[in-house]
């Protein structure tokens, strides 16, 4: 079984899921290093690692070669997302086909082919492309995904740790988290059984929709901090957004604007044999180590 992109966040605990079901990997990626820490999860030649390039098809060919199963997990928010997130998938699909693969998941997100988001619309144009190489293939659209180690609660954690007013970019646009093992665990499922899932597409998403300007007010909570947050007009946060050198792009405004969550029009996670769990579950203790003194110090000490 190939991951492709299986380096990275949510492809580490793809990883670490399929390992457990005694699951035979080939993690293909351009740093293929940052995923050997999984070596002690594994038997001897349960994994292996491989270098892969996915903007270059004669290596998205190679990493395929042998595979009975194959995952897209690369996703990118800067650079050729027509080629990384587009075309490279439609390679991978074709590739997984050819080798008379039986099942083929590409993760997608929320998407929409017509949305102003390049990062979006991208998504969209690799189901399309997927859907058409192997008409059998699972899409999964994830909302936000969040864990321990993700990059999205801990950059806003870090912030409101270190300031004492923050400004909240798009206050009202709504995300409905989904965990990351949680979309691990459907993913797996979907590979297991493709007489099921294949040619189907869910949408994952936690079960509670969520406001930007709710979500900084519970990681205050959770690290015992008062802080006060500033709502940011659109018309303020899309000029931020189009400057240099700031934390968050211009396509990357339009995508939080436009929020993620699920249509409700699809099947999702239970469907998938997922029952969801929700960020309240884990915020408290993530967030201990945000607090002024850590674990020793009291979350509700203001500070």
């Amino acid at each position: 079984m190939v991951l492709l992109g299986g380096s990275g966040f949510v492809g580490n605990h793809v990883a670490q899921a399929l390992l457990e079901r005694g699951a035979r990997l080939r993690i293909a990626s351009r740093n293929p290093q940052r995923a050997h820490h999984l070596k002690p999860l594994a038997n001897l030649g349960q994994i292996q690692f491989v270098r892969c390039n996915v903007a270059s098809r004669k290596s998205v060919e190679a990493a395929m070669q042998g595979a009975d199963a194959a995952v897209y997990l690369v996703g990118a928010f800067s650079g050729d997302l027509a080629t990384l997130q587009g075309e490279a998938a439609g390679w991978a699909a074709e590739a997984a086909a050819a080798q008379g693969a039986q099942s083929f998941v590409y993760v997608s997100a929320i998407a929409d082919a017509e949305s102003e988001s390049r990062y979006s619309a991208t998504k969209a144009e690799g189901e399309a492309l997927v859907r058409k190489a192997f008409p059998a293939a699972t899409v999964l659209r994830p909302s936000v995904v969040f864990g321990e180690e993700d990059r999205f609660i801990n950059m806003f954690a870090g912030l409101i740790a270190g300031l004492p007013a923050l400004p909240v970019f798009g206050p009202q646009a709504k995300l409905q988290p989904v965990w990351v093992d949680d979309v691990a665990e459907a993913l797996a499922n979907a590979l297991e059984d493709p007489g099921k899932h294949g040619g189907k597409t869910y949408e994952l998403a936690g079960p509670e929709p969520v406001s930007m300007l709710d979500l900084h007010k519970r990681i205050a909570v959770a690290q015992g901090r008062e802080r006060t947050f500033v709502p940011v007009p659109d018309t303020l946060s899309a000029v931020f957004a189009a400057l240099p050198l700031t934390p968050m792009n211009s396509d990357q405004w339009r995508m939080l604007k436009a929020g993620s969550v699920a249509s409700g029009m699809l099947p999702g996670l239970k469907d998938l044999g997922v029952a969801p769990h929700p960020l309240s579950l884990f915020l408290d203790r993530w967030m201990v180590r945000y607090r002024k003194h850590g674990r020793f110090g009291d979350k509700h000490a203001n500070a």
